[in-house]
């Protein structure tokens, strides 16, 4: 697992740096369209310098609206609706699901685990108490991972260390939805499911053993596991 400097286990992005969806948010805000918050009160570094007649707003530029000396509920900040959006947002939809599901998808679930994937991308976790929505307690959350850190190999190594991760650690990235996506893996490098799961076999990757289970599958149990994926 990737901690926090607070000793917590985190689980949001791509290399699992993010405890909650808060600073998750709040981070995104600043790396991705340069608006300061609380979580990051001042712009992430650039290796371009700016004008030197460049014009800076304040820092936080986003941040709790309550004028100073006022009491009463706070408005919540732009990054904190966005989390609070992300809190509510229902989990994707499989094409199908159970004895409902073509006989090639229901092999191809079976294969799925018998093979190991579901090792780390475990099919479904439970969520605790929620304090915000008793929806959200103790509901089975069908996202397929441990949302844990694994080392990966040099084949995905992407030389960026954040956290405890290093370039090749990356967490378990969840499959929920993967019918309805385009491009695959953390920087999008295909849309073959079969180059996929060939990527996950490198020197230094945990998941060499599953690729080389996968390797030993007749064709028609490889499209099974195929129409599986592309299901979910």
């Amino acid at each position: 697992f990737s901690r926090g400097v607070d000793g917590t286990i985190n689980r949001f992005g791509w290399k699992a740096i993010g405890n909650s969806l808060l600073p998750f948010a709040g981070e995104a805000a600043t790396a991705e369209i340069g608006v300061s918050n609380e979580v990051i009160p001042g712009k992430l570094g650039s290796p371009v310098p700016p004008p030197v007649d460049c014009l800076f707003n304040g820092t936080p530029e986003d941040h709790i609206k309550m004028a100073a000396g006022e009491s009463g509920p706070a408005t919540p900040s732009s990054f904190m609706g966005a989390a609070n959006f992300m809190r509510f947002l229902d989990q994707p939809k499989p094409a199908c699901e159970g004895a409902a599901c073509p006989g090639t998808v229901q092999n191809g679930r079976r294969l799925f685990s018998g093979i190991g994937c579901a090792l780390c991308h475990t099919p479904t976790l439970k969520t605790t108490v929620s304090s915000l929505s008793n929806s959200l307690s103790n509901a089975n959350a069908n996202l397929y991972s441990d949302l844990a850190l694994h080392h990966m190999g040099l084949g995905l190594e992407d030389n960026i260390i954040q956290g405890s991760a290093g370039p090749d650690q990356f967490r378990t990235a969840p499959l929920w939805g993967l019918g309805q996506r385009v491009f695959f893996l953390h920087d999008g490098r295909t849309r073959d499911l079969v180059e996929v799961i060939r990527q996950h076999a490198s020197p230094g990757s945990e998941a060499s053993g599953v690729v080389k289970r996968y390797d030993r599958l007749s064709e028609q149990e490889k499209q099974d596991l195929l129409d599986f994926l592309r299901s979910l």
